[in-house]
């Protein structure tokens, strides 16, 4: 079938990558895999720029890397919402677990903005102009519910999910035709070369991830 993948980035990477050493990964090797008898027509990888923080100031470096690693794919599209961090007050968890005066302490929370709309808008406008036979969200997230039901109910196309949790959120499931678990092993075997090169030059994998 020709299938499209759409993919949550940050939901990617916190759920398989984050803590593996399989972080240099080709999405379109990835899925070449784990669906070998299906065309991959194109992959749009749903993202947003990182800021340093004071913990790990080579953040934006390694992600720029791996975008630009990524941007090597003809097949791959990188479409950006945004990030933001900010400081809030926020009760600890020991006064709200002790029942009496909430302590609050004041800490810097980041989002990423956009991922999960700009993932619901492609799907369905790529649906409405039957640019693939099947989609594949790769996500755990809820808020993608509707758009993948609408796919499948009301426009009548193959919809899957594949993300790493071995157990996946059953509302996206149960509105989907199948779900495929991400392994690490399908994982490990979908690495980029250690060093690629573009218009710009060569470039290599980031040498602390």
């Amino acid at each position: 079938m020709i299938t499209n993948i759409y993919i949550d980035g940050f939901n990617l990477y916190f759920s398989a990558l984050r803590k593996s050493p399989n972080k240099w990964l080709n999405p379109e090797k990835l899925f070449t895999l784990l669906f070998p008898d299906d065309t991959i027509k194109r992959i749009k990888y749903f993202t947003a720029r990182v800021k340093p923080r004071p913990d790990d100031p080579g953040q934006p470096v390694r992600q720029s890397t791996y975008l630009r690693a990524l941007a090597t794919v003809p097949s791959i599209e990188i479409i950006f919402g945004h990030y933001r961090s900010y400081a809030k007050w926020l009760p600890t968890a020991q006064s709200v677990r002790s029942g009496k005066k909430l302590k609050f302490v004041e800490v810097i929370k980041t989002d990423e903005k956009g991922s999960d709309v700009n993932l619901a808008a492609h799907l369905m406008s790529d649906a409405f102009k039957k640019d693939f036979e099947q989609g594949v969200v790769v996500s755990n997230d809820s808020d993608l519910v509707e758009p993948v039901r609408f796919v499948h109910d009301e426009l009548g196309l193959r919809v899957g999910i594949a993300n790493a949790y071995q157990y996946p959120g059953k509302s996206l499931t149960d509105n989907a035709d199948f779900f495929r678990l991400i392994r690490q092993g399908v994982l490990a075997a979908s690495q980029f070369p250690d060093t690629l090169t573009d218009k710009i030059g060569t470039f290599a994998k980031p040498g602390n991830w």
